[in-house]
């Protein structure tokens, strides 16, 4: 008698949860749909909004970098905020930033507006504003600086201004290149016209 009334109240329970269970699965999904949020369609993904005809009628790469080695041993990157190809073999770009560390160690930092790369004669030619660090306490601006790819040299297209550890120096040119009397060793040579008003530093 007591196994046939617990039978009952099993079939019971069963009967009941088949019944409850479904119902409130679907007052789970209704109230997930009432609640859910309203899709906007202004929102749209952050990058959507590129000019993809202007892509393609003007190709360009974002954030490209190079680094290469010059044939007397010296370590060469660059890298630019935006690039993009010119008629032949070279490019032009923007936000370029030059890095030279050559093999005695001594190194070169350049920050420039533009760049135009040309492979055909193997340089890189810095524009706008052109900001170069040596790490022998020199800080120079000038207009342009090529830079070889090729090889360690790198060149100012104008006039000068530098601060260093002897003081101000203002003059004509200035360059990086190996010393002429010992290929081992890198030198900073200020050419033409050149002044220095000494301040050396404490």
């Amino acid at each position: 008698m007591a196994q046939s009334l617990r039978d009952n109240v099993h079939s019971r329970v069963v009967i009941w949860l088949k019944v409850v269970l479904p119902l409130a699965a679907l007052a789970i999904l209704s109230t997930m749909f009432l609640f859910s949020r309203t899709i906007d369609p202004s929102d749209a993904i952050p990058y959507a909004d590129v000019d993809v005809a202007d892509r393609l009628r003007e190709p360009r790469i974002t954030a490209p970098a190079y680094a290469g080695v010059t044939q007397d041993g010296s370590m060469l990157t660059v890298s630019a905020t935006e690039a993009k190809p010119d008629a032949g073999t070279g490019a032009s770009a923007k936000g370029v930033a030059a890095e030279l560390s050559a093999p005695d160690h001594s190194i070169t930092k350049l920050v420039a507006d533009t760049g135009a790369l040309d492979q055909g004669n193997q340089h890189l030619t810095l524009m706008g504003g052109v900001a170069v660090e040596t790490s022998t306490g020199y800080r120079i601006t000038t207009d342009t600086v090529t830079v070889a790819l090729d090889r360690t040299g790198l060149e100012s297209q104008g006039s000068v201004k530098a601060t260093g550890p002897v003081g101000q120096i203002t003059a004509d040119r200035m360059s990086v290149a190996q010393a002429p009397d010992d290929p081992a060793a890198y030198v900073l040579v200020f050419n033409g016209a050149v002044k220095l008003i000494y301040k050396p530093v404490k």
